[in-house]
């Protein structure tokens, strides 16, 4: 709820009001993104760093994250072993794909056949035995991202890039909140509440669909509080209040923008293409991530709407049993969605600058427990890429014959975060400062973009 006006405080603007109540509209926020902040935000970004908001029409560098909760199987997806016991290979069949001498599963014959647009990385060290985000999300194990407050990838992006466009958040998480909690995004940590990611449902959502979607309550609410900011603004054109006004009119200037709503709005885009990418289900799987395409699709139209990064979380993976009858109805969902995603930006001519990652918290065991399923495996796993301007078209790293632990180029997991971060033209290794103005190093100076794709 917006409180503009309240009382206290001993210095009066003209309609009596004191200033001290006037800075109590901290309330105003987008998805638990406060606006004001996050305006003022802008300007200091703009200040300390040559990256700014791009000119009109220009490109920008974006990333889509797919968070896969639970933690794929491997070696039923991008990582088979048909030459292994039966009690490791399981019910798959490789099948080829469109570089020769890459197979992967039969349920993802779509990415089969756009295998030049993408890399595989089979060989990812380094993880933990722990059903969180944080280590693909933050770069670092859940313990230790809550110890030292170690920031959300994107709230890094925010803070050290800034917004593109004025009215457009730099982050926006479509990520649901999930019934196992740490499976949700984290947060801002240490960057604090004014990078925290800009969240599109429900209420968060509704103030920000055009005035004509918005149910004449609600509008004549809206108005009333832009009534009151304008009297606001006409006092604060004889009295200093060191910034305010301008932080506070932008962010109004978000509120009442339909540029967000109008990338959500989904019945805008052709038909043929949206059911391209499929439609799946907002209903969650387990205690997981739904099945959603719809999130495919928004991510894309939110990168153009001048989105800097989105992240998605997509079904449940933790299958310690009934593996690969629950495979089978997931990855043909999975494999549409994400095939969707690759194909449009290619088609749109943004590979070069949308970056797109899907990866999970660990890989699954090599032998097949008795009820047919694989338990937590954090000795190797893998993750996909495109776009980004990189080197795709290829497989980094192999496993051993039963993909038990990576038998070339083990790749660290927190290199495919610095990778992102090349991606987006941040040094993975720069200096940013905490709530206490302390310089805290973005990633470890040990962890390196993966070089076979930069």
């Amino acid at each position: 709820m917006l409180t503009l006006w309240g009382r206290g405080g001993d210095h009066r603007f003209c309609d009596g009001h004191s200033r001290r109540s006037f800075l109590k509209i901290g309330g105003l926020a987008m998805g638990g993104l406060v606006l004001p902040d996050l305006l003022r935000a802008e300007e200091t970004t703009r200040a300390a760093s040559p990256v700014g908001p791009r000119a009109a029409g220009s490109s920008h560098k974006a990333v889509i994250m797919i968070y896969l909760t639970g933690g794929p199987s491997h070696q039923d997806t991008f990582d088979l072993k048909p030459e292994a016991p039966e009690s490791i290979r399981g019910e798959y069949r490789p099948i080829d794909t469109r570089v020769p001498g890459i197979q992967i599963c039969e349920h993802l014959p779509r990415l089969a056949g756009l295998m030049d647009k993408v890399a595989v990385v089979r060989s990812i060290v380094g993880l933990r035995d722990e059903h969180s985000s944080a280590q693909t999300i933050t770069g670092y194990s859940m313990g230790q991202a809550d110890r030292e407050g170690r920031p959300n990838f994107g709230s890094v992006i925010a803070r050290v890039q800034g917004p593109v466009d004025p009215v457009v958040p730099p982050f926006i998480d479509l990520s649901p909140v999930m019934q196992h909690r740490p499976y949700s995004s984290p947060g801002p940590g240490f960057l604090g509440h004014t990078y925290k990611p800009a969240r599109m449902e429900g209420e968060d959502l509704a103030l920000l669909k055009p005035p004509a979607d918005v149910p004449p309550t609600r509008f004549d609410r809206r108005r009333a509080l832009l009534g009151q900011f304008d009297q606001f603004r006409r006092c604060a054109d004889t009295v200093e209040v060191g910034g305010m006004d301008s932080a506070y009119r932008r962010a109004f200037d978000v509120l009442t923008s339909d540029k967000v709503a109008r990338a959500l709005d989904l019945s805008r885009e052709d038909p043929r293409l949206r059911a391209r990418y499929g439609f799946g289900s907002p209903q969650h799987i387990d205690d997981a991530a739904p099945r959603y395409n719809d999130q495919f699709l928004m991510a894309r139209r939110l990168v153009e709407a001048g989105v800097r990064c989105v992240t998605i979380a997509f079904g449940s993976w933790d299958m310690h049993g009934n593996n690969f009858v629950r495979l089978k109805q997931q990855l043909p969902i999975f494999d549409q969605a994400v095939s969707a995603l690759i194909e449009d930006i290619h088609n749109r001519g943004l590979e070069k600058d949308v970056t797109v990652v899907a990866w999970g918290d660990f890989g699954r065991t090599p032998k097949i427990n008795k009820t047919a399923g694989r338990d937590h495996w954090s000795r190797v796993s893998m993750a996909m890429l495109a776009g980004g301007g990189m080197r795709v078209g290829q497989v980094i790293g192999s496993t051993d014959k039963l993909g038990g632990s990576a038998a070339s180029r083990p790749v660290h997991y927190q290199d495919v975060l610095a990778t992102i971060y090349h991606n987006m033209g941040i040094d993975p290794h720069t200096f940013i400062n905490d709530r206490a103005n302390r310089p805290v190093s973005i990633l470890p100076p040990t962890t390196e973009p993966i070089h076979e794709l930069v």
